[in-house]
Order: structure tokens, then sequence, then C-alpha cells
């Protein structure tokens, strides 16, 4: 009892210190804010950004406001986040199992690889990229043809795309909501199963609802409306969809990068297998491919899953590194808005609670994801 007093008192010493040094820098800033007769607002969100971005799901022009422009810039760093987490977690895999195959020239290319993207700047690789991929595709005028759907140039991918509908906006709603169905319904079939004994598959189920769920309306949108194509007038191309890129190279460049970390964090969770399973896996008679998926991997997620919510994180955050090929995230148009606006507190309290609360969304995730792996007597 004596222990948990001394604990409470310590713990809420710490919380006063902290909402003390809070308000006394609250004050300071309300201060020279004052003597400089700015006054902290909003409201500025509301007026013409005056501006325009280069890409996003949302229809943004120079007329919108600047709370369009920076939820557009938001939507633009979710999408980049997710593709670069996808990208890092299938790279870093399989070069994670090839590090640990055995094999001799697969586990020294694999640490090449490793040794190359943990020793080099994250912003070292996406400038060569960017460079490299620049140079070597063709100006818009002399883009690259694919079965005649797809044009590729030094600018942009163009595809023809469906005029109307939802389109993309329902594929990215429901692409969003997917990983919290499959943890949810995951979390009610572990209980189903201790109460029952059955277990009731999820991951697929889930995957195929989803994957209809977006079909069904695009097939429906091919049947009922024309389809829009990328079509060449003046320095550009008009009409259809296009992916920037910049964001092919970002998503590219993180990917690599954190493939690497990725790989090395697989390794070890790996090696943290008992030497058992392997040898009780040989003796069983199963290949190398089934051992690794049945027996290895399922007992490495355990030791891999707290590291790898963390370099979720950090891919996150690096996709702030977007705006030095001109990507059009939340850093890039935040630092537009503070030249115009000459509103930084504002504008800055802004993306930082959006990065927090897209963090802290991970981090949740994350967490109940490692709970459930976990076994019984861990």
């Amino acid at each position: 009892m004596r222990l948990r007093r001394s604990q409470f008192f310590w713990q809420a010493a710490v919380v006063g210190l902290l909402v003390w040094l809070g308000y006394v820098l609250a004050s300071n800033v309300e201060a020279n804010l004052a003597k400089s007769n700015i006054v902290l607002s909003f409201d500025f969100l509301s007026s013409q950004a005056g501006f325009d971005i280069s890409e996003s799901l949302l229809t943004v022009s120079s007329t919108s406001s600047y709370g369009r422009v920076i939820l557009a810039g938001v939507l633009n760093t979710l999408i980049l986040a997710v593709c670069c987490c996808l990208g890092a977690t299938v790279i870093g895999l399989l070069v994670g199992i090839l590090r640990s195959s055995g094999h001799y020239l697969g586990e020294r290319v694999a640490g090449l690889y490793i040794e190359i993207t943990r020793n080099l700047p994250k912003l070292l690789i996406l400038l060569a990229l960017y460079l490299a991929i620049v140079t070597a595709l063709p100006v818009v005028r002399e883009s690259w043809t694919f079965l005649g759907l797809i044009e590729i140039s030094n600018r942009a991918i163009y595809f023809p795309v469906i005029e109307q509908g939802l389109g993309l906006y329902w594929a990215m709603a429901l692409l969003g909501i997917w990983p919290v169905c499959v943890i949810v319904l995951s979390m009610i079939a572990r209980r189903v199963q201790d109460r029952s004994g059955v277990r009731y598959p999820v991951f697929w189920p889930v995957s195929l609802v989803i994957l209809g769920m977006i079909g069904a309306p695009a097939l429906l949108g091919l049947i009922a409306y024309p389809l829009s194509w990328p079509v060449l007038k003046g320095f550009d191309f008009a009409g259809g969809g296009r992916i920037s890129v910049q964001f092919v190279v970002l998503v590219l460049a993180l990917s690599l990068y954190h493939g690497g970390q990725v790989a090395e964090l697989v390794r070890g969770a790996i090696q943290s297998v008992p030497v058992g399973q392997f040898e009780a896996a040989r003796a069983s008679g199963l290949s190398f491919a089934q051992m690794t998926r049945l027996v290895i991997l399922p007992q490495a997620v355990r030791a891999a899953v707290p590291s790898m919510g963390n370099q979720y994180l950090n891919i996150t955050k690096n996709t702030s590194i977007g705006l030095a090929v001109g990507y059009s995230d939340l850093v890039s148009v935040m630092t537009t808005s503070i030249n115009q606006t000459f509103r930084p507190i504002e504008l800055m309290t802004v993306s930082t609670c959006v990065y927090l609360g897209i963090c802290l969304i991970v981090s949740w995730m994350v967490n109940i994801y490692n709970a459930r792996v976990q076994s019984v007597g861990s």
C-alpha cells in the first residue's frame, strides 16, 4: 500500500509539472503574440487558398479553401503511408527470409542490400531514384504506350477511369476499414473458438467481401458510364486518371529504405524461434517453403510485431520527405499555406494534431494485433 502511494505521488507530481510547463509556454506565446498584435485564429481555413496541388483524391483548385487543400494533403499522406508500409513489409519479409535461408549466395545478396539501405540517408535514395527515373522516362509527347491503355512519361502514369460514380473514393474507404474489420472479427472469432473450439476463418472471407464491394460498383459503373481516356492536349494529357512520378518514386524509395530495416527485424525474429522447431519441421519432411510458412513465420510474428509497429510509425512520419521532389503531402501544403497566410502556429498545430492522430491510431491497431498473436503464456 505504501509503495502504491509513493508511485501515485510521483506520477501526480510529473503530471502536475508537465501541466505547469504547458501553462508557462502557452502564456509566453500569448504574451509575445499580443506584443505583435497577432491573435490566434483558425478562421483563415475557410478562406480561399489561391494555389493548387499536383494531385489529390479531392477536387482541388486555386479557388478551394485552405481547409480543403489541407484535407487533400492529409489524404495524400495517408495513401503514401499505406503504400509504403505495404511495400516495406513485402520487401522486408522476402529479404529477411532470404537472409536466414542458409543459402550462401542468397544470404550474401540479402546482407549486401540490408547494409546499403541501412547506411544510406533516405533522402539520398529518394533523389537518386528520382533523377534516374525522370532521366530514363520519355517526355510527355513521346510517352510510352502499353496495350493502348496506359501512357508513361517522366511526368506521370496515365490510365483510363470511369467518368462518374464513387470510384476511387469508395475503394479507398473500403481499404481503410479493411484492417479494422479483420482485427475486430478476429477478436470475435477467437472468443468463439475459446467457447466452442471451432475456429472460423476471418482474413480471406473479409478480403473477398471487400474486393467484391469494390469490384461490383466498378463493374456497374463501367457498364453504366463511359471511360474517360487520357488524350494528349498541348504539353500534357487531359482526361483519365494519373499517378505522378513523384508518388511512384516516393513509394519505391521509402519501401526500399525501410525494407532493409524490416528485413533485419524479420531475420532477428526468425532467429528467436527455437532450433528444435526447425529440426522438427525438417524431420516431418516439410520443404523450406512449407516450414517457413507453417512453422517459423507464425512464431516469428510474435517477436516482430512490436518493432514492426515502430517501423510503420517511422514510415508515416518519413513521408514528409516528399517535399524534396514536389509531392503534395501534408508538409508541402502546410509550408505553402504558412508562406501565404503567415499563420505558422495555427498550421503547425493542425499538422501536429494530424500526425499525432495518425500515429496513435497505427499504434492502437498494432497493439491490438500484438495482443492477439501473443501466446497465452507470454
